[in-house]
């Protein structure tokens, strides 16, 4: 771990003329604010940040087209099984219940 006065008497790497204020834990290289950034609670350059992210998406990549049709298959399953039990429970209604309604009627009424 570097103290501050360490940092304080680099300069950035990409710009020669401003003080370094932070050092980067994967390059070891000093930079100024604006070539830094935090990234998952730490201070990191934007060339290794882009390094680690693009490990991270390959990792994330080789499994996408599975998770995909597990999802599809899932939605497929939950739709299925709650129009099963919204059906079943239909069919539970007794014939009674739709007795003197309009449509057992005729659209014509009678006198």
């Amino acid at each position: 771990m570097i103290d501050m006065a360490g940092v304080l008497l680099h300069r950035c790497l990409n710009h020669q003329g401003r003080e370094a204020v932070a050092r980067c834990p994967e390059c070891r290289q000093f930079f100024c604010r604006e070539c830094i950034t935090e990234h998952e609670h730490r201070v990191i350059c934007a060339t290794c940040l882009k390094k680690v992210a693009r490990v991270g998406s390959r990792r994330r990549f080789r499994f996408a087209p599975a998770a995909m049709l597990a999802k599809c298959v899932g939605g497929l399953l939950a739709a299925w099984v709650f129009f099963y039990v919204a059906g079943r429970s239909l069919l539970t209604i007794p014939d009674a219940f739709h007795d003197g309604t309009y449509w057992q009627g005729g659209l014509i009424d009678e006198e």
